[in-house]
């Protein structure tokens, strides 16, 4: 099945078109920079001018970056507060004209490297963290998604909000050295590891192409990898799972 994935990040809204029996993107991925206010009506705006783009008319699956239930965004940390409450899978069909599947990006991403990537496979506790303008985050254990868990607002021993300390956007707008990032992100780290004790985490998102700039500087005791389909995973996922829900609902 081909699924035209979009992902929503607070600073570019992503799509390319995706086989999902293959994960692999059939076409070249497009970008627009977020819309700022990012606004709901600004945002479905930009997807439509994505969807025009791709001369598209079929499902689309999109990650965006919100707990998402039933459709509808229940959180908005780095999108437009207008959001909480909004039914975006109602809102985004209606401007594009398309049937539309949301769910949380960290979560799409996440989808993805477990069916096509570095957690194909893997067992016990994984945390999936996306490194960008927050921390994303997706759970798996043996293989079993639990959806929504935004960990990246959870707070830090030192009282800190865990992205507002060590998100890729904080590293960029301080103009940290990545050693002196690398121990915000490790602070973030060893406190995921006092919470659930984790068998590996996977680095997605925008800094996990920048792993060999800080990964000698961390300090923890769980094993680690890059998301083998770095920051293309997003849109895969988001694709992945809009066929999944296809199915489903179909049944």
């Amino acid at each position: 099945m081909k699924v035209l994935g979009v992902d929503v990040g607070g600073s570019g809204i992503k799509a390319a078109v995706v086989d999902t029996l293959t994960g692999e993107m059939v076409t070249e991925r497009h970008r627009i920079d977020t819309p700022q206010p990012a606004t709901p009506q600004a945002v479905a705006e930009t997807i439509a001018a994505l969807v025009k783009h791709f001369q598209w008319q079929g499902p689309i699956g999109c990650g965006f970056p919100a707990a998402i239930v039933h459709g509808v965004a229940k959180t908005a940390a780095n999108l437009d507060k207008a959001f909480i409450g909004t039914d975006i899978e109602a809102l985004f069909k209606s401007v594009t004209g398309c049937e539309v599947y949301c769910v949380n990006d960290a979560d799409a991403a996440g989808m993805a490297e477990f069916t096509q990537g570095s957690g194909k496979g893997k067992q016990g506790t994984v945390i999936f963290i996306t490194i960008g303008t927050g921390l994303g985050t997706a759970i798996y254990t043996n293989g079993t998604l639990l959806p929504n868990t935004e960990l990246g607002h959870v707070y830090l021993p030192n009282g800190k909000e865990g992205e507002h300390w060590a998100s890729d956007a904080t590293r960029k707008r301080k103009e940290l050295p990545w050693k002196k990032w690398a121990g915000r992100f490790n602070d973030y780290l060893q406190n995921m590891e006092a919470l659930f004790w984790p068998d590996l985490f996977i680095f997605g998102g925008g800094g996990s192409k920048k792993l060999d700039k800080f990964q000698e500087f961390l300090n923890i005791n769980t094993p680690y990898v890059a998301a083998s389909l770095l920051n293309e995973a997003g849109i895969i996922g988001a694709a992945i799972y809009a066929a999944s829900e296809l199915e489903r609902r179909s049944n």
